[in-house]
């Protein structure tokens, strides 16, 4: 009581408000030394400015299109301005009804937290983390997973969110968090997120897309639209109700949005194997390795294209693109691969031909040792005999096939040869004047079929002959109507009978015929005959100067096309004609930009002059012959091209037995070179209905370029080639009188 009489407290008062002060300061210590980064990890000042999340290299068409990423997660940012205002609502009116009202923490949630949810035990009340506090879990992951490491993660994670509404407008704030959530599906950020579910940019989202995909963010696997529609569908309509409940959509346009059933016809999984042009991102993210390697940041260390969120701008027209794919899908799936199979029923499915069953063996071998399962096996110290007996062991797979991937149940050994059975295809074209790529296909399916047929090496067969008729006209000093005999042709061959070409018709025979026509009939005596008034050096000289660096033996043959080139250096040659005779090496990339939009390097095509103006326009008249009256007329009675334009060039191409199947086809603004055929040049058609360029390839080009013609959006270019600066004389008028009443289906 003297305590009392003195007007001093209690002492147990006093003792209590000591505990209340040193928790209190223990409280703001803790804090002060976490936010410090002296307990922990703390993110720095320049840490919350330049948040790092593995963002993927953007591969973008030259219109404007996101073809794919190149990364380790497919996640590519945007800013708020590029956000739909259904997004906002959406995830605000479910996460956090709250957030333009507080600085990263909610008091209010957290009470409600620990009353309902914790005392109450009521798990439907929410939780108590803002969007800013989820936006620094997601940027700075828990490191621990213990009770206390939780506990402590969240402290910590109370302190992110301060500092980053500090940093940062609630915008940015918003526009970073739909950048680093998961959606599923591969997805992460929602720009890979509205591409990979509605084909869309997240500006372009309805109210119902935006709020199935904010649902998503609660678990992406168990309200996966593909996976579990109905629950998808239900986690949709639970948002569109909060979005109702706090004012962000009228209750009529709730009633209207929950019943709509949901649209995944555009869904498109955004792997790596899938989406368009996959042969071409494959070949760039070998390119963009080895540029990093060459390329440092600002900081010192070298770029990385599966990291650092680069953007890759391509020459390609995503609307070529898709077509020249399209074009081929088309023709395989409907004539090439129908036809193909009705052989191999014929031939007890084997799709080897006119070779041994050792060297069958060997080929499979050799495809064994190049699979995924073969290099598994190998590193976990299977013997190769242990190794051949687990590829004669049934299992369930997935192959392809032109109706869709087919769930199946083979021995790996089988899987081989299944997939010898499918005839393939490489495409592609080049804007001459600019060299670059247009549109690139590098085989029929990227998923099964991972070898690219563009940068691959085919025998070309009668495709070479534009070279040696331009060292014809250009070193010879003929002209497209130069008449030259029709008559066998020999060589010479040390230690070896002479070698004399033959034709593959007997039209004309011995007679004199014009340069035009003879291309036209692709006519090997007239080919010969033009290589021994000249030379194989010549021809390869010619060659070199198109852009040609593929090894050429210097021996007649090649007169009739036995050279190996690749269809991205056939492509540039043909470019070469419609160029008044300048060559453009084909490119892919015209610049590279991080992920902040600074660019790192600019492209430009080298060029360097290879042809007289003269010598390739006077190629380009004998190569229309080929279209108008020749090998490839059925780009016009088919395909009924010459209703766009008259200015279509080309040359079609056929290897010894039908191995190798070519088209190269030009137009003022659009080079294209199409090989097709199988994967080793035994397996084949045994005959020419379909065994030739003007089956198997020329109907790619013709379809490919229907669709382009027919797309106002292109506005493709449909007047005729530039002339030469100066005149030339290129009187044909007894052409048609040649060609007249004859058969224009041979092809070799």
């Amino acid at each position: 009581m003297k305590s009392d009489e003195k007007g001093e407290k209690p002492k147990y008062i006093k003792t209590m408000w000591q505990v209340f002060a040193g928790v209190w300061a223990f409280i703001l210590l803790f804090f002060f030394f976490l936010s410090l980064g002296w307990i922990g990890f703390m993110p720095s000042f320049e840490e919350l400015e330049n948040p790092r999340s593995l963002q993927a290299s953007e591969v973008l068409s030259d219109d404007g299109e996101v073809l794919g990423y190149i990364g380790l997660e497919n996640r590519s940012n945007i800013t708020y301005e590029q956000l739909s205002p259904n997004l906002v609502n959406a995830l605000v009116a479910t996460e956090d009804v709250r957030f333009y009202k507080h600085s990263g923490i909610d008091p209010r949630s957290l009470f409600r937290v620990l009353f309902k949810t914790v005392l109450g035990r009521h798990g439907s009340s929410g939780g108590g983390s803002t969007i800013t506090q989820q936006l620094a879990k997601n940027l700075f992951p828990r490191e621990h997973h213990s009770l206390f490491g939780t506990v402590f993660s969240k402290f910590k994670e109370w302190v992110v969110a301060v500092k980053l509404e500090h940093n940062y407008s609630k915008q940015e704030i918003i526009a970073m968090y739909f950048n680093t959530v998961d959606f599923g599906s591969n997805s992460y950020g929602i720009k890979t997120a509205s591409k990979t579910f509605f084909d869309k940019t997240p500006s372009e989202l309805d109210v119902d897309e935006a709020a199935m995909l904010v649902g998503l963010l609660k678990a992406p696997t168990s309200y996966s639209p593909v996976l579990h529609p109905e629950a998808a569908k239900e986690r949709r309509n639970t948002v569109l109700y909060q979005m109702n409940r706090y004012d962000y959509l009228s209750d009529e346009d709730f009633e209207k949005f929950k019943e709509k059933e949901l649209d995944m016809s555009r869904y498109t999984p955004q792997t790596h194997n899938d989406g368009i042009a996959t042969y071409l991102r494959e070949y760039l993210r070998g390119y963009m390795k080895d540029w990093c390697k060459h390329h440092r940041k600002p900081n010192g260390e070298y770029y990385n294209v599966h990291k650092d969120g680069l953007k890759i701008y391509t020459t390609i027209d995503s609307r070529m693109q898709r077509y020249a794919e399209q074009a081929v899908r088309e023709h395989f799936s409907k004539e090439i691969q129908p036809a193909f199979e009705r052989e191999l029923k014929a031939r007890k499915g084997n799709p080897f031909c006119n070779i041994s069953k050792e060297q069958e063996q060997k080929f499979l071998e050799q495809a064994m040792k190049n699979s995924d399962r073969y290099r598994y096996l190998k590193s976990e110290g299977y013997s190769q005999k242990e190794i051949r007996a687990n590829f004669n062991e049934k299992v369930r797979m997935r192959v392809f096939s032109w109706q869709g991937v087919k769930d199946t149940t083979l021995t790996p050994w089988d899987s081989l040869i299944y997939c010898k059975k499918f005839l393939n295809a490489g495409l592609m074209s080049v804007e001459p004047g600019t060299g670059y790529v247009k549109a690139y296909v590098g085989g029929i399916n990227y998923r099964f079929f991972k070898y690219d047929n563009v940068q691959s090496h085919r025998q070309v067969g009668s495709t070479f002959k534009p070279f040696v008729y331009t060292m014809a006209l250009q070193d010879l000093g003929m002209f497209p109507c130069t008449e030259v005999p029709n008559s066998e042709v020999c060589f010479e061959v040390w230690n070896a009978p002479d070698w004399c070409p033959k034709n593959s018709s007997h039209e004309r025979e011995g007679q004199m015929v014009t340069l035009k026509w003879a291309l036209a009939h692709s006519i090997n005596w007239v080919s010969a005959y033009l290589m021994k008034q000249g030379s194989p050096e010549q021809v390869i000289n010619i060659a070199r100067k198109m852009g040609v660096q593929s090894p050429i033996d210097a021996v007649p043959a090649i007169c009739v096309g036995t050279p190996e080139i690749t269809v991205y250096e056939m492509a540039g040659a043909m470019a070469t004609f419609a160029n008044k005779g300048e060559y453009v090496e084909p490119i892919f990339i015209t610049r590279i930009e991080d992920n902040k939009g600074m660019v790192l390097e600019r492209f430009t095509a080298k060029r360097s002059e290879a042809l007289s103006e003269a010598t390739a326009y006077m190629m380009l008249e004998l190569m229309k012959g080929v279209v108008q009256t020749g090998t490839g007329a059925r780009l016009n009675y088919r395909y009924k091209l010459n209703q766009y334009s008259t200015a279509i060039a080309g040359k079609t191409g056929t290897t010894q037995n039908n191995s190798d199947c070519w088209f190269v086809g030009i137009t003022p603004k659009l080079a294209t070179a199409v090989w097709t055929g199988g994967e080793l040049r035994s397996i084949h058609f045994r005959n020419m209905t379909y065994g030739q360029g003007a089956a198997m390839a020329l109907p790619i080009f013709g379809v490919y370029m229907q669709k382009i013609y027919q797309d106002k959006k292109i506005n493709f270019y449909r007047g005729d080639f530039d002339r030469p600066s100066l005149p030339i004389e290129m009187d044909c008028s007894n052409f048609q009188q040649e060609i007249q009443n004859e058969d224009f289906e041979w092809d070799f």
